[in-house]
């Protein structure tokens, strides 16, 4: 049966990914590259595809609809899709993604911002990158720890969007993502097929995620606290 599961929810996620990357290019094609179009589209597959493989979530606070930078812990390969379940905005990701087969397609046409995170030159661009795309009226989505981790609280946030956050005037949200089973949490080593595969086959993948209030400073350490303090109050 689990077999059966996992089977079943692979195939979904690969078509229905595939057909709404299909629809947002023909959409493209048809009227025009429109990324307002293309994130309702990318909304909308989100929500499904979460409900479809077994994701159960639970969400307080209220999702930020106003140009901000979101910064939340990072815990697993799902976690950006979580929030683009709420917000139409940009996700910060690993360079490496734009390469994956359908995802990295999709991604480009619906608003993503790559980071190579070993790359002086690219964290600096991506800072610009994020800059730019709140000026023009979306969030940005962005994991300060830099990688995933399973350990209690968060990893050192890096401080280079904050420090961006306090000169431009951008307000800071923090959001709390909390799996409800550590073995959800995608960490070391482990290959996206292979915790995929391994945690497809439970019936439910339970999430609670929180969203804070939008915080504004003068101070980049300060930011950066304030933000990360209010994450790990809301972790377990």
């Amino acid at each position: 049966m689990q077999h059966l599961r996992v089977t079943r929810r692979f195939l979904f996620f690969v078509c229905y990914t595939s057909w709404t990357v299909a629809k947002i290019w023909l959409a493209n094609l048809l009227s025009g590259n429109n990324i307002a179009r293309s994130m309702r589209i990318r909304r909308v597959w989100a929500d499904r595809l979460l409900r479809k493989v077994g994701v159960d979530i639970r969400v307080t606070g209220t999702p930020p609809s106003f140009p901000c930078i979101i910064t939340a812990n990072h815990r697993s390969y799902i976690d950006p899709i979580l929030m683009l379940r709420d917000v139409d905005a940009y996700p910060v990701a690993k360079a490496e993604i734009a390469s994956w087969p359908v995802i990295g397609k999709g991604a480009a046409m619906a608003g993503i911002l790559y980071l190579r995170r070993d790359d002086t030159r690219s964290r600096a661009g991506t800072l610009t990158d994020i800059q730019r795309v709140v000026q023009q009226g979306y969030p940005v989505i962005i994991f300060p720890e830099g990688t995933t981790s399973g350990l209690p609280g968060t990893l050192p946030f890096r401080p280079g969007v904050f420090r961006l956050a306090v000169k431009a005037g951008i307000p800071i949200v923090p959001a709390a993502i909390c799996f409800h089973d550590p073995l959800d949490y995608w960490t070391g080593r482990e290959g996206f097929l292979s915790h995929a595969g391994r945690r497809f086959r439970e019936k439910k993948i339970q999430v609670t995620l929180h969203y804070g209030d939008a915080i504004v400073a003068t101070d980049p350490d300060d930011l950066l606290h304030q933000a990360r303090n209010w994450i790990n109050s809301h972790l377990p």
